[in-house]
């Protein structure tokens, strides 16, 4: 019924019984309505159980029951304008609209013969409080973290650029679950073309429900290749990064219920980057990050590269013999690298479902288990091991998880080249990844790869160095 556009009737009888027909107030509990008097007039409120600020609600109804027949207004915008002391109020005709925004956690009231009810924003979502985000730890800096709140989220970012160019923009989508999503963006800074493509990708969102919330939008804005790993956009649970790249001219997308910001659009640079690299003095600042750029690598590089070495051990100069097997492995080398590859996904699982009162011991026993008693009987190399740990280890430097799963694709592509094919394998793999990368689009159709590709000297430089902040004096 909500696809029917109805408007008010001014009749509060024939108003009311649509409303508790499509609302279904009889079997939903959590929908209260209560018919009342205000000044000589019937009138019904509905409201959302667990939404409403309760204290809020009996200022606002004492303050209406109070009025008097010869004070009560001829419309809802006079009652608006005289007789409702707060703030977040409008009036509104259109029961669809009305029926979102009760739904949503507003206070809705009818009046006979008002053809236009008062909506009042008097919500109160269950939260968390702000604190720092576990994922997005920082040594210095704001221990701040965004909640499940859209509306706090957007106050977090407020708080740090107070600015009128700073603009925040409501969408919604899901034809179910109506779901608020926020634009940020400077206004004179942003790309309004990109920023206007994108308004219209959320408007023709066609959806039930963002089940998923971000990750259900961003699959909604950009149909990604299958076969393309990398990620397309830069996900944050810090409000000063967020507000970093709102200010640099990129746009921050806020979702209800999720507690952390999509950034886009997102190149590789922008992926590796971390808040980290800004709150130390430039020399460590550029020594962290060019640290984390050659970590990657060498998660990506390291076992491909042994697996061909060991597959011609005449390669191996005589200063390096130490890398060499010290035992004749029992399973071939290219079968221990893939299930110790999909083994620290099964650790990586199992730690995510384990109790906290369990990770240590459960830490300890699958430490020693997987380590030392798996070289001892004889299922791994010691090699083996110690190289596939500081792979699992490495993959920890950087935060995005994508980008470590898309590493550890290329680098399964890669292993088994070089098993099947020997140095063109090994050759062909480092090509895959390169195309991988190369090929890869960001969200706005510009290189994913910028500015290396295209290249800009300037631009490349301050991603890998970290310079100055501006406005710190010379």
């Amino acid at each position: 019924m909500l696809e029917n556009k109805k408007m008010l009737s001014g009749n509060l009888k024939e108003d009311m019984e649509y409303l508790n027909q499509t609302l279904d107030v009889e079997k939903n509990f959590d929908v209260i309505y209560r018919v009342i008097t205000i000044g000589g007039k019937e009138a019904c409120m509905y409201l959302i159980d667990g939404f409403c600020k309760d204290e809020l609600m009996q200022k606002l109804l004492q303050y209406f029951m109070d009025l008097t027949p010869d004070k009560m207004p001829e419309d809802c915008h006079e009652l608006s304008k005289q007789f409702t002391p707060y703030v977040e109020v409008e009036v509104q005709e259109d029961c669809q609209i009305l029926i979102q925004s009760l739904l949503s956690g507003m206070f809705v009231l009818l009046i006979d013969g008002f053809q236009k009810a008062l909506v009042i924003d008097s919500r109160t979502y269950p939260a968390r409080s702000v604190e720092e985000p576990e994922k997005d730890k920082v040594l210095r800096g704001s221990k701040d973290g965004f909640v499940e709140t859209v509306v706090a989220n957007t106050a977090l970012i407020r708080r740090r650029i107070r600015s009128t160019d700073l603009h925040m923009e409501i969408m919604n989508a899901g034809e179910s679950s109506k779901t608020d999503i926020v634009l940020c963006y400077m206004k004179e800074r942003v790309d309004h073309d990109f920023l206007e493509a994108i308004r219209r990708k959320i408007s023709e969102i066609k959806v039930d429900s963002l089940t998923m919330n971000q990750e259900s939008l961003a699959e909604c804005l950009y149909q990604r290749k299958w076969y393309n790993p990398f990620p397309k956009f830069k996900y944050t649970e810090r409000p000063d990064t967020a507000a970093a790249q709102v200010l640099e001219g990129n746009i921050v997308i806020l979702v209800d219920n999720s507690p952390s910001a999509m950034i886009l659009p997102t190149t590789i640079f922008d992926v590796v980057e971390e808040a980290d690299d800004y709150y130390f003095p430039p020399i460590t600042g550029t020594y962290l990050r060019i640290t984390r750029f050659l970590i990657t690598l060498f998660t990506y590089f390291m076992t491909p590269t042994f697996l061909l070495l060991m597959n011609h051990v005449d390669w191996v100069p005589k200063n390096f013999s130490f890398i060499m097997l010290k035992e004749e492995p029992n399973i071939p080398l290219i079968w221990q690298f893939l299930i110790l590859e999909l083994a620290i996904d099964g650790l990586k699982l199992a730690a995510v479902n384990t109790p906290n009162m369990l990770s240590t011991p459960l830490s300890v026993m699958a430490a020693l288990v997987l380590g030392e008693f798996s070289v001892n009987s004889g299922w791994f190399s010691a090699e083996v091991m110690l190289y596939m740990a500081f792979v699992a280890i490495a993959n920890y430097t950087q935060a995005n998880y994508e980008l470590g799963y898309a590493l550890k694709f290329l680098r399964i592509i890669n292993l088994l080249l070089t098993e099947w094919f020997g140095l063109w394998g090994y050759i062909a793999g480092i090509l895959v990844a390169v195309f991988a990368v190369c090929s890869n689009r960001t969200v706005s159709k510009a290189s994913y790869l910028y500015p290396l590709i295209p290249f800009d000297w300037k631009n490349l430089r301050n991603r890998l160095i970290r310079r100055r902040l501006p406005g710190t004096r010379r």
